[in-house]
């Protein structure tokens, strides 16, 4: 993905202001500051931004918002796209058998690199009405969850990975 298809609303690692705002942990999403319209407009703004970034995975702090909360959308077993908005999301039960693979991040632009992350895990969370979640997850969503949840923490996937380079230009 090249810095062209970066949405104006993502921050970025690159920009002092954006690499305080992703190197902090974010604090829990309060539902009762929120109208259940805020929240769905939320919810369909991060998806927007996703998308239009071709990412996979979109934190709360990726746009300068300070809390805890993802959208993801991996493709599902029958070959359509499952769409995932986690608040206040916790990993649990991570598997011990690790799987490395090449991630890149819309708040890193251009860069790639081998990362090692637990093959399986059980996510908890809230949906977007504050009702409690529980997702096991295997594979890229396994994956994606774990880089979401490393945001929400203040840790980009440089700071786990082997190999970093640059995108291949042709």
């Amino acid at each position: 993905m090249s810095a062209a298809h970066t949405p104006p609303e993502m921050v970025l690692l690159s920009d002092p202001k954006g690499e305080k705002i992703l190197r902090t942990r974010t604090k829990a999403f309060d539902f009762s500051a929120f109208t259940p319209k805020e929240i769905r407009e939320l919810v369909a703004r991060m998806r927007r931004i996703m998308r239009e970034a071709n990412g996979i995975g979109l934190s709360a702090n990726q746009i300068g918002l300070d809390f805890r909360m993802f959208v993801a959308e991996v493709p599902d077993a029958h070959g359509g796209l499952k769409f995932y908005a986690v608040f206040n999301p916790e990993l649990e039960k991570v598997s011990a058998e690790t799987e490395t693979s090449e991630e890149g991040c819309l708040s890193i632009p251009g860069k790639f690199g081998d990362v090692a992350r637990a093959q399986q895990l059980t996510l908890r969370g809230e949906d977007k009405n504050g009702k409690p979640l529980k997702i096991k997850a295997w594979g890229l969503l396994a994956r994606v969850f774990q880089h979401e949840c490393d945001h929400l923490d203040g840790k980009v996937f440089i700071d786990r990975a082997k190999k970093v380079h640059n995108e291949e230009t042709s």
